[in-house]
């Protein structure tokens, strides 16, 4: 059984999205971030705005910055892959500090990744020029933040991979 630290909860998400001032987040929903979903929705701080698919999201994030809003994307890095147009033509042609929580599916810190999601994942990224920090467990959380300066300072998008399912539901 894994320790607490050893993990990343849910809680620890939102609160590190509290400490950056989102106002929103934007995401395709599915089953494994439904632990985060839930937090999300309960939480009076945060507007989740639901879509269709992932390439809307940055459209969506790009409307709320304007409107003076600080929005975060969560998508999983397949939804990247089909965002591609919309990550170049918007976040990254207009230079928008928008931040993308992707879920790193089918990665494992043990190099065995038959799931190829989980091998295009860092090359794609490469291509595109995004800065990515890989968060697995509560003790790197602290990256999101450090995406969120980046973010904004140079007006870029950056990526925070998600390394690992989120586990347990904890208020």
């Amino acid at each position: 059984m894994a320790s607490q630290q050893a993990i990343l909860n849910p809680a620890t998400m939102i609160e590190e999205f509290k400490k950056n001032g989102v106002s929103h987040v934007v995401a395709l929903p599915d089953s494994e971030t439904n632990f985060l979903y839930e937090l999300m929705d309960a939480e009076s701080s945060l507007d989740v705005v639901p879509v269709a698919r992932e390439g809307e999201t940055m459209a969506v994030a790009a409307g709320l910055i304007v409107g003076g809003k600080r929005p975060v994307c969560l998508i999983q890095n397949t939804g990247m892959f089909e965002s591609g147009d919309s990550i170049r033509g918007i976040a990254v042609d207009l230079g928008l500090p928008i931040v993308m929580i992707v879920g790193y599916r089918g990665w494992t810190r043990h190099g065995v990744t038959p799931d190829s999601a989980a091998r295009f994942t860092e090359p794609y990224m490469d291509a595109w020029g995004l800065k990515y920090y890989l968060v697995e467990r509560d003790e790197d959380a602290d990256r999101i933040s450090i995406a969120f300066e980046e973010a904004y300072e140079n007006n870029t998008p950056i990526v925070v991979l998600i390394g690992d399912e989120y586990h347990g539901f904890n208020r």
